[in-house]
């Protein structure tokens, strides 16, 4: 099944999608509480047992659900081997990368809809795209194993990480991770897709085998698959579990595909081509079987709040 949320004549509403026509859910129920009540198929059930001429077209389609949490991963080796170049120098993948599916934590407030307009963030020149898949955890857990894990995962959708690469570089170099070089956007869509969608595509190493593509303004530039990541949702999410807990509606992120954002191809050729996102500029991401989000980049504030740190002597006080 595929869930949405969407706003049509001014009312925000969840329903399910079957052929571009959306069925409604009952008013006041949200995909997240259905995820927390595990009742995302029987609600499901009952809402495409009625009629319905709604269709996708007519409204506008918001983040399927809104997230407690995103976690963001580094699953692809190719993407880091790009990117470690474009933004470090660096001419291998650091060795750091191969011991343990690292991730940070994004802002889940940011979320665009799968159409919506992203402005550019204050102070950045150097906009990128990053395409991924997210994992939605379905049941709440704690200590994991990936065998385990597999219960926990309620669906998929698409994840848009935006990046200001200018303002990301210099956060990174704190050791902190990283703050307003990623918190300003991402975007979610245009479905949360169940698991059961898409469960025939999974090889025998549990990897799912689903084609991935970008084009910018209308051209293909980016072509991967997300069977090409170097671990499965299902060891994502016991790491994320080990001493934690995961929860109803956190989304796990793939980490960016191979030529799936700008740095990777200004690592590989050396210069920054294609150029920085502007505003006017149009990116599809679209990811087998889950769908597509199509979001055009406008302009942002001009004005850029950067305070600076205030000097202190370094004799302590005694």
């Amino acid at each position: 099944m595929r869930f949405t949320t969407y706003a049509y004549e001014g009312v925000e509403r969840a329903g399910v999608v079957r052929d571009g026509v959306i069925h409604p859910l009952p008013p006041g129920t949200t995909v997240l509480s259905l995820v927390e009540q595990e009742a995302l198929h029987a609600a499901g059930g009952e809402a495409l047992s009625a009629e319905s001429d709604l269709t996708v077209d007519q409204v506008r389609l918001l983040p399927p659900l809104k997230p407690p949490s995103i976690r963001d991963f580094v699953g692809f080796e190719a993407h880091i081997e790009g990117v470690a170049k474009s933004l470090d120098g660096l001419e291998q993948v650091p060795e750091e990368w191969y011991r343990a599916p690292n991730f940070y934590f994004t802002n889940p407030h940011a979320a665009y809809g799968a159409h919506d307009d992203v402005p550019v963030p204050a102070g950045c020149s150097v906009l990128d795209f990053e395409l991924e898949v997210g994992a939605v955890v379905g049941r709440a857990g704690r200590d994991l194993t990936p065998e385990r894990a597999r219960e926990h995962i309620v669906g998929y959708l698409v994840f848009n990480d935006w990046s200001a690469r200018d303002l990301q570089k210099p956060e990174k170099n704190l050791g902190l991770g990283f703050s307003k070089g990623k918190d300003f956007a991402n975007t979610l869509g245009p479905y949360l897709v169940t698991a059961d969608e898409v469960a025939d595509r999974r090889d025998p190493d549990g990897f799912l085998d689903l084609e991935m593509t970008v084009t910018l303004n209308g051209e293909l530039i980016g072509r991967d698959t997300l069977a090409n990541v170097s671990w499965t949702f299902e060891e994502m999410v016991a790491y994320a579990a080990r001493d934690a807990w995961v929860r109803p509606g956190d989304i796990l992120g793939s980490g960016t595909c191979g030529w799936g954002a700008l740095a990777e191809f200004w690592g590989r050729v050396g210069e920054r081509t294609p150029p920085p996102l502007k505003p006017g500029d149009e990116v599809t991401l679209t990811v087998e079987r889950l769908g597509s989000v199509s979001n055009r980049i406008v302009p942002g504030r001009t004005d850029v709040y950067l305070p600076r740190a205030r000097k202190r002597g370094r004799t302590p006080r005694p």
